[in-house]
């Protein structure tokens, strides 16, 4: 029987012989909608290539409206620029994909890093002359990268090295960055060798109802490239064995994070994982602070790349993390 009138059925599932129409093209458009309102996108999308009705439900602005964070006409507007002139131009399918992409933001909430001499204790003394105050030059706006994550309608951040505050960053006989194939921002700040390794950031933003965590992407050695084969040299490598490296987060609503991790893993990039911290509203902004700390002075440590820190929904999988226990 269920041969028979499958044989029957002409282009989208209409009878051939007479009869009603029996295909899913005859389906209500709205009913097909309220199916598509509880499944994921990528669903959506591959249900559209069906038929012309699954493919008008598939673009309703009430299937991806579900599929948008409550706060996204704030990552619309930082995606765009801070305009949402756009944004009323566009259908909700189409906010949803280009908030899935890779967005930089800047203005007012983004990441300033304050580019300071070696050694650390001069800081403060220098600090107290208006003069010596940090210039426009050694301010680097760095804008830092997000992106919707499909499924659950929350954030991924990326925050290049170049929008972190390293202590000595400033002089090449400790750090120097170098271009690499490897970094989503195609360059990584690359540590000789140092007594006091300090690196902060912090990044202000709404973020959508939810849990995030935060990780340092980190690589032991220099990657290289030699007759086309990728190359670890482990020249400048020393001193993560002795004392673990500390990891802190804290936030503006008074959340705190703190882990510890011996860096033990060359030639392979690792995401150190800080902490996790809680997004209760998506209209208030939170701001999120970070560090990386090895301070202590009785031993020198070297070959360290930086790359980025990420905030990730958390149990978003994909990444090679290293178990950092809390502290």
């Amino acid at each position: 029987m269920g041969a028979g009138m499958s044989s029957d059925s002409g282009p989208e599932g209409v009878s051939g012989g007479g009869g009603g129409p029996t295909g899913l093209g005859t389906l209500p458009e709205g009913c097909v909608a309220e199916i598509m309102l509880r499944l994921e996108p990528a669903e959506i999308c591959r249900l559209a290539r069906l038929c012309r009705t699954f493919c008008g439900a598939a673009s309703a602005d009430l299937v991806w409206e579900t599929k948008l964070p409550r706060n996204y006409r704030y990552l619309l507007g930082k995606a765009s620029g801070d305009d949402n002139s756009e944004g009323r131009r566009l259908t909700k399918k189409e906010i949803f994909a280009l908030l899935c992409r890779r967005n930089a933001f800047g203005g007012a909430n983004m990441v300033r890093a304050c580019r300071f001499p070696f050694p650390f204790h001069l800081h403060r003394l220098a600090l107290k002359s208006p003069s010596n105050c940090c210039s426009d030059k050694n301010i680097m706006r760095i804008s830092p990268e997000f992106c919707l994550e499909k499924k659950r309608g929350l954030i991924c951040m990326w925050i290049s090295s170049k929008a972190l505050s390293i202590t000595g960053i400033g002089d090449r006989r400790y750090w120097n960055f170098i271009p690499t194939a490897e970094s989503r921002f195609e360059t990584v700040a690359y540590l000789h060798q140092i007594w006091w390794l300090e690196v902060r950031g912090e990044v202000e933003f709404c973020f959508p109802e939810g849990t995030y965590s935060l990780y340092f992407r980190l690589h032991l050695g220099r990657a290289t490239k030699r007759l086309g084969r990728r190359v670890c040299s482990p020249e400048h490598v020393h001193g993560w064995d002795i004392k673990p490296v500390r990891f802190m987060l804290s936030t503006s609503d008074g959340q705190l994070a703190q882990s510890k991790c011996y860096l033990d893993e060359p030639g392979s990039w690792i995401h150190y994982h800080v902490g996790d911290f809680v997004s209760r509203s998506s209209d208030t902004p939170i701001g999120v602070k970070f560090s990386m700390t090895q301070i202590d002075c009785t031993h020198t440590k070297g070959g360290l790349c930086v790359d980025s820190v990420l905030i990730w929904p958390q149990g978003f999988g994909g990444l090679p993390t290293a178990s950092c226990p809390l502290l």
